[in-house]
């Protein structure tokens, strides 16, 4: 009897020992699943899925788009800077009076196009050469669908619509002119989005000492100072034609180019986006931007966070034949970092004219809407997606 029961405290220690080990072992296999499973989400791609904010080293690991970039050049420099940067663009066509004609922008961006297709879309343009004649509208029509053809998913309108432009009158022909109407509807219809560059900056209109930036550059061309020229639509002339557009098309997917020359106030800037739900804003005039948080850095990071879904980031970058093709793509690397860290960090930058401010630190949710969520989205022209 004694002899069984030591046997039975045995077999009963055995079985409590092997429980013990099993349930250890589980520990060590959980363990080792959590910890694989955390190094899998914080490495996969080199960025950290599970932090809030994104850093300086999460830059090249984040898929970004540019919206507005120009290639004038045949040369793929900056196709391969993109790509090593991952970036994709948009790159733009633009129907001015100087330069190449929109005709030569447009052979070279097919072009590329055909050649990039993943990197990069197209925003392509119409004339306005023959604009008083009978055939400019069916012609119009017709060269925009052969542009659309080839895989074309924008439009840019020009300021020289509102700026140039005269009809037979000798009359400035605006943005909400009735005969762009058949376009913009034939736009929205084959959801085809729409960039705008409809005025210019407000600077163009004051006088050079009440100027917050380009006190240079209209001291050496005053012919572009619209301050000295009142016979010309003024500045507010050119934000109600677009703002009367928006509202006789509200199912045009448009960004306004340039915070859609509302730069220089965050409110007036609210307010269109508050107006007209189909407006989106490139955020290309980074000084004013810059400038704003230095102003203002708790209401500028709270303006990108409440209007998330409605910026788009964009540089205005012209791409033309390079000689030094290292130091160009250093150039547009170092760009392209100046602005992920403004967006991003919280670090010291210094706006020259302007002294010091600190970056807007946005959430990772938020500049991932602004560098492509957005821009993608856009793209599909619907308004509403």
């Amino acid at each position: 009897m004694k002899r069984d029961k030591v046997l039975t405290i045995k077999k009963q220690k055995n079985k409590q020992m092997k429980t013990a080990f099993f349930f250890f072992g589980l520990c060590i296999v959980g363990f080792c699943l959590c910890t694989c499973n955390q190094q899998t989400k914080s490495t996969a791609g080199n960025v950290d899925t599970t932090a809030q904010f994104y850093t300086m080293d999460d830059f090249a690991s984040v898929e970004k788009f540019d919206v507005h970039i120009h290639v004038n050049t045949v040369e793929t420099t900056f196709m391969e800077q993109a790509k090593a940067d991952n970036f994709k663009f948009l790159t733009i066509v633009d129907d001015r009076p100087f330069g190449l004609t929109m005709y030569e922008q447009q052979e070279i961006v097919d072009r590329h196009l055909k050649n990039f297709p993943a990197l990069m879309d197209v925003a392509t343009t119409f004339s306005v050469a023959d604009w008083d004649t009978p055939e400019w509208l069916p012609n119009t029509l017709s060269y925009l669908d052969k542009q659309f053809a080839k895989g074309v998913r924008a439009v840019k309108v020009w300021k020289n619509i509102g700026m140039d432009l005269r009809d037979k009158n000798g009359a400035f022909v605006m943005l909400d002119d009735e005969r762009l109407d058949p376009v913009f509807d034939h736009l929205a219809k084959n959801h085809i989005a729409v960039i705008g560059h409809n005025g210019e900056p407000r600077d163009c209109w004051l006088p050079l000492d009440s100027m917050t930036f380009s006190r240079g550059y209209y001291s050496e061309h005053p012919e572009y100072h619209m301050y000295l020229h009142p016979e010309y639509p003024s500045y507010q002339d050119q934000i109600d034609a677009r703002d009367r557009m928006l509202a006789k098309h509200p199912d045009l997917a448009f960004i306004g180019a340039h915070l859609g020359s509302l730069e220089w106030s965050l409110d007036e800037l609210s307010r269109r986006l508050d107006s007209y739900p189909n407006m989106l804003v490139d955020l290309s005039r980074m000084p004013y931007l810059q400038l704003h948080a230095k102003t203002d850095w708790e209401k500028t990071r709270e303006f990108f966070i409440n209007y998330q879904d409605r910026l788009v980031y964009g540089t205005d970058r012209g791409i033309s034949d390079q000689q030094d093709t290292a130091a160009f793509k250093q150039g547009i690397h170092e760009g392209w970092l100046r602005d992920w860290k403004f967006y991003v960090t919280e670090e010291p930058i210094t706006l020259r004219g302007h002294g010091e401010l600190r970056g807007l630190h946005l959430p990772k949710g938020v500049v991932d809407k602004i560098y492509l969520k957005n821009a993608e989205r856009w793209l599909t022209g619907k308004a509403d997606s």
